[in-house]
């Protein structure tokens, strides 16, 4: 179906299981806008069935407004359907700020930002995304105490791009576990496309478990960096060469969308499993890849180490306590891949039926009364 905005949601009667759970339409989109400061952006609040949204800002110059809104609505989704799997009491948000985070963040800007969340009275929490930092946070804090991904200087996780990358080699020991027999990168070849915060990390890794590593970065400094940390990295010029490769395992960690009809046919790798968001170009992809017997790990499983970091703060944080947490996505992944052997579908569908059954269980409580 079409919504408002023009933009397609999931249809209950266009198939998946026979009652889906999740709500067809966001909760609530609000369109925040201040001229003194230059802000202009969209926050979406996808579900907060299992309590507050939870989900970055992302700070990036969208070509239009439809495009930022498209982005936000999908990632505010996917966020629902993370946390959800991560075993967090929070729902589903996200917000995006447009403009260029070079020229156009400020104090001013991310301060009346974070008035407008304050606004919605802790529906959402923030937290940092491509384009904004934990010392954006801090600032944004100043005005709105709906705020995670803070500074250690101001008691928060600092970056979080740790247990993201911790927790997508989780999943990535999933599945080797489920396609070798052996939960171990050793001796593997994993080609990394993106090794920035996330990419960069997960090398370390996947270096440390004796795995061979090849990666790519339209940025050549990034790769640079890699390479005079571990001499032994092999570089290639670009994501399509990398995804020809002869690598067992392709992991996506740069934009969203790596995975589409010509990347597809060309992976010699048995394993797809990366940091980036929204992976699959479209739906239809995870039949292709499943089609071609390559194992996807759903990426809003195995990334979302960093909204269990944030979400820790909350209560105070404790990184033990998060890392422990982030362990456990590896067995949640290898749930994933066994269930969606058993169901007959692709891992994505049996993700998305384990969250939304999650939704349901745990939304439905609401609905016995307590004096507050």
């Amino acid at each position: 179906m079409t919504d408002v905005f023009g933009l397609s949601h999931k249809d209950p009667s266009s198939g998946g299981d026979a009652n889906p759970v999740q709500p067809v339409r966001h909760e609530q989109v609000v369109f925040c806008s201040d001229e003194r400061s230059g802000l202009y952006a969209i926050i979406a609040v996808y579900s907060t069935a299992l309590g507050p949204g939870l989900g970055g800002t992302r700070f990036y110059p969208y070509e239009s407004e439809q495009a930022a809104l498209a982005d936000v609505l999908n990632l505010s989704r996917a966020m629902a359907y993370k946390n959800a799997l991560a075993g967090l009491d929070h729902g589903g948000a996200k917000a995006v700020i447009i403009g260029d985070p070079a020229t156009d963040k400020s104090e001013a800007l991310l301060r009346a930002y974070g008035r407008f969340v304050q606004s919605l009275g802790g529906r959402y929490y923030t937290a940092c995304d491509v384009g904004t930092y934990s010392e954006d946070m801090d600032v944004v804090a100043r005005e709105c105490s709906y705020v995670t991904g803070r500074t250690q200087a101001h008691g928060g996780a600092g970056d979080s791009s740790i247990l993201t990358a911790f927790g997508v080699f989780q999943g990535m020991r999933a599945a080797a576990d489920h396609v070798y027999g052996v939960s171990s990168l050793s001796g593997r070849r994993v080609g990394v496309e993106g090794v920035g915060k996330v990419g960069r990390r997960l090398v370390d890794h996947l270096i440390e478990d004796g795995a061979e590593v090849v990666v790519c970065d339209v940025d050549e400094r990034a790769v640079e960096r890699v390479r005079q940390r571990h001499p032994a990295v092999e570089a290639v010029p670009d994501a399509a060469t990398l995804a020809a490769s002869d690598i067992d395992v392709y992991a996506p960690c740069a934009l969203g969308g790596a995975l589409d009809d010509e990347t597809v046919p060309r992976l010699k790798a048995k394993i797809v499993c990366g940091g980036a968001n929204n992976q699959l170009a479209h739906p239809g992809v995870e039949k292709q890849l499943a089609e071609r017997g390559i194992l996807y790990a759903p990426d809003y499983v195995v990334n979302s180490g960093g909204v269990i970091q944030v979400a820790d703060e909350i209560e105070g944080f404790d990184m033990d306590r998060a890392r422990a947490r982030a362990a456990k996505i590896f067995d949640t992944t290898l749930r994933i891949f066994r269930s969606a052997d058993e169901e007959g579908v692709p891992p994505a569908v049996a993700a998305d039926r384990l969250a939304e059954r999650r939704m349901s269980e745990i939304g439905r409580l609401r609905g016995i009364w307590l004096r507050r």
